[in-house]
């Protein structure tokens, strides 16, 4: 049974002198690389300065993440640990806690994460975490991360995963309909 249309036979053909040594192959490479320099050359290919112009992204690029609050402002977040449990990176970390009485307009639910992180330099950003979340608490945005000189600052706390009250984020391209219904 073919599971795919890319599947080639395999033949036991000798192989002559010029592809044992490889000249074909590194003949065509050559071309290629030529005529991308001579484009180059010419300007027909499309460049650009990247600090002064950006590129749009796609729809459904997926880039740094963002920990959602809801319309009164609490976290959404319940600390379940599905998103972590998601990752096939494993670089989300959490330490649940529980909500006290003070603590009611902060958090939605009875527990809460106390500790959330992402190690930006394990995510290979699958949005599988998004996907994961019952209360859709997390998403990924299409913000770029920001480079850094040092390691330490690659994982991500809740300082810079939640989102302000004065600055929210657009997700709504990013949500299911299954999101959407819950969330109304």
């Amino acid at each position: 049974m073919k599971l795919t249309n890319r599947s080639k036979v395999a033949s036991n053909k000798k192989m002559t002198f010029a592809e044992k040594i490889y000249l074909p192959a590194i003949i065509k490479g050559m071309g290629i690389t030529g005529k991308h320099a001579i484009m180059t050359l010419t300007g027909k290919l499309p460049t650009v300065s990247y600090p002064e112009e950006k590129r749009e992204f796609a729809k459904i690029y997926r880039g740094q993440h963002v920990l959602k609050r809801d319309d009164e402002g609490r976290e959404r977040c319940t600390a379940c640990g599905l998103c972590a449990v998601a990752c096939p990176a494993e670089a989300i970390t959490m330490t649940a806690a529980e909500r006290t009485k003070e603590q009611k307009h902060l958090y939605r639910e009875e527990k809460y994460a106390e500790v959330y992180e992402i190690n930006m330099l394990r995510c290979i950003f699958c949005g599988l975490c998004e996907e994961a979340c019952p209360k859709s608490a997390i998403y990924l945005t299409d913000k770029i991360v920001k480079p850094e000189q040092n390691r330490g600052s690659f994982i991500y706390g809740k300082d810079l995963l939640v989102e302000s009250m004065e600055n929210r984020i657009d997700v709504s391209d990013r949500q299911t309909e299954s999101q959407k219904k819950a969330l109304k």
